[in-house]
């Protein structure tokens, strides 16, 4: 029999941290002594990379670096890089994320820690900084010279740098070194804060028997440091501007379509390399969680590109991907690899059979299965075992908010399966996915709270006012954490010891 498991989907920006988002400090280990008392082993999170546009997640500036906006400042006053007056003029009440804001406040004080650090830092922290720039170089040299002229450049794309810069001329990049030296030490520094954090709360998750599922996105961005480093994988044209872009035809969400804009891999390019980049990103990702959720899984057997001067994702069309020579390559140089496929939206056959040759769990989303019979597939009359179930993800509404909001015919499907949901939908609904016989369980924060639409994290296709909902203190309560609990164990999900390991040793530092 499968180990089964129940967890929690929120990302930590949504905690209810100093500084205008949410962070690594006091309240992520809050939330961890609630995953313990909800006998939650789960942790889901979102992307952990710096955001671009819009301010998501999905379109970081790295497929390798950590967002410094998610760095606790009350851990740098503790380790003796700030003083504790610094963090007075920061917002102490928790809104929605003003990005701006802490772009703006945040960020300098951020940069201030990394110069004390620089001028105060003993042997002991000095001897591990050059440990983690050594291991990580392969990916840390480019990303902190691409956020040091990005920021030169008042943030615009990298392919409207000076043509010199943007082509990655030596001599001009040696140039920008030495006249950037400084600025690009304190990025190091800033790098080298952000995951010695989040490597402190990894382990803290290890020793309550917690795993952390991360998200892997299968696109980066344009506006990348991996796509200005690495032009020769995507398809570029000779000016560098994008051929063609990653997106998703209309479906369900949107009738035109999701104009992603990331570009596309050259993919016969690196099958020459034996995906030697993908190899030391899936490493990577491993080292800073324990299991990976793959974004976009269908991607692999067909993706939809469209051309870079359409406007929408209309006039697209499907093209192969790597398949299952992807995954070979993969497992040939790092054996078995704990994967969770995101396998939503148009999904036809020839993705299933991938997955399923792969033996690669899918994702089970309640909310989906009230509309017509074909969508019964959601339900948990039809799993098995070999999936992971969802109330709702960061693309759904919550569970009360698709309860207001949905047809009258998903409603009465709704009420005929699990009867009057006296105790609200999201209850109903987490009920379902707990006692269900798939092996993982995922809920959304925002249905163990009950919350309504106002507090989504995403609208597909609406690229402003996303990524901002945060929750308040004292919401995750004793009372809440033992009717959690008790769904939990009385479905088997809650494992007979703690401390297990996820994928490997958790290592000090982050290597390829």
């Amino acid at each position: 029999m499968q180990e089964r498991a129940s967890g929690i989907l929120v990302h930590p920006s949504c905690f209810p941290s100093r500084g205008g988002i949410g962070d690594f400090g006091p309240a992520a280990y809050a939330f961890l002594d609630f995953l313990t008392e909800a006998k939650q082993t789960l942790w889901q999170v979102l992307p952990l990379a710096p955001v671009g546009y819009g301010n998501s997640p999905y379109s970081g500036l790295s497929a390798f670096a950590g967002n410094p906006f998610l760095i606790s400042l009350e851990r740098l006053v503790e380790r003796g890089w700030l003083p504790e007056e610094r963090l007075n003029d920061l917002p102490s009440d928790v809104k929605p994320v003003d990005f701006q804001l802490v772009r703006s406040r945040k960020f300098p004080i951020l940069q201030e820690a990394a110069r004390n650090f620089l001028s105060k830092a003993g042997k002991e922290h000095q001897e591990r900084f050059e440990k983690f720039c050594w291991l990580n170089g392969w990916w840390l040299e480019d990303f902190v010279l691409f956020a040091v002229l990005r920021r030169k450049y008042n943030f615009a794309l990298w392919s409207e740098w000076p043509k010199d810069v943007a082509a990655r001329k030596p001599e001009a990049l040696a140039q920008v070194r030495e006249q950037f030296v400084d600025e690009i030490n304190l990025s190091r520094v800033i790098q080298f804060f952000f995951f010695e954090q989040w490597r402190a709360l990894h382990h803290e998750c290890k020793q309550r028997g917690i795993r952390i599922i991360g998200d892997l996105a299968i696109f980066v961005s344009y506006d990348s440091s991996d796509v200005w480093a690495h032009p020769d994988i995507f398809r570029l044209k000779e000016d560098l501007s994008p051929e063609v872009v990653a997106g998703v035809p209309p479906d369900y969400f949107s009738e035109t379509g999701q104009r992603w804009g990331n570009p596309l891999y050259r993919w016969d390019v690196l099958a020459s390399r034996r995906y030697e980049w993908w190899v030391k990103r899936m490493k990577f990702a491993l080292q800073t969680c324990d299991i990976v959720r793959i974004d976009h899984f269908r991607g692999f057997e067909a993706y939809w590109e469209i051309p870079a001067q359409e406007e929408t994702a209309v006039r697209g069309k499907w093209v192969p991907g790597p398949k299952d020579h992807f995954f070979k390559v993969l497992r040939e140089q790092m054996g078995e690899l704990p994967l969770i496929a995101e396998d939503l939206g148009l999904i036809t056959e020839e993705v299933v059979a991938l997955r399923d040759r792969l033996g690669i769990p899918g994702m089970k989303v309640l909310q989906f299965g009230f509309g017509d019979p074909g969508a019964h597939m959601y339900l948990p009359h039809r799993y098995t075992d070999h999936c992971v179930v969802y109330t709702g993800t960061h693309d759904n509404d919550t569970s009360v908010g698709w309860w207001e909001n949905c047809s009258a015919k998903e409603r009465d499907a709704a009420r005929a399966y699990f009867g009057e949901p006296s105790d609200g939908i999201h209850w109903a609904m987490i009920r379902a996915a707990e006692s269900s016989v798939a092996q993982y369980c995922i809920i959304q924060l925002q249905d163990v709270l009950g919350l309504d639409s106002n507090h989504r994290m995403n609208i597909p296709s609406y690229p402003e006012g996303n990524w901002t909902w945060r929750y308040q203190p004292d919401v995750l309560s004793k009372d809440l954490a033992k009717k959690l609990g008790a769904m939990t164990e009385v479905a088997d999900r809650v494992p007979l010891r703690r401390g297990q390991q996820g994928h490997g040793e958790l290592r000090e530092n982050f290597s390829a």
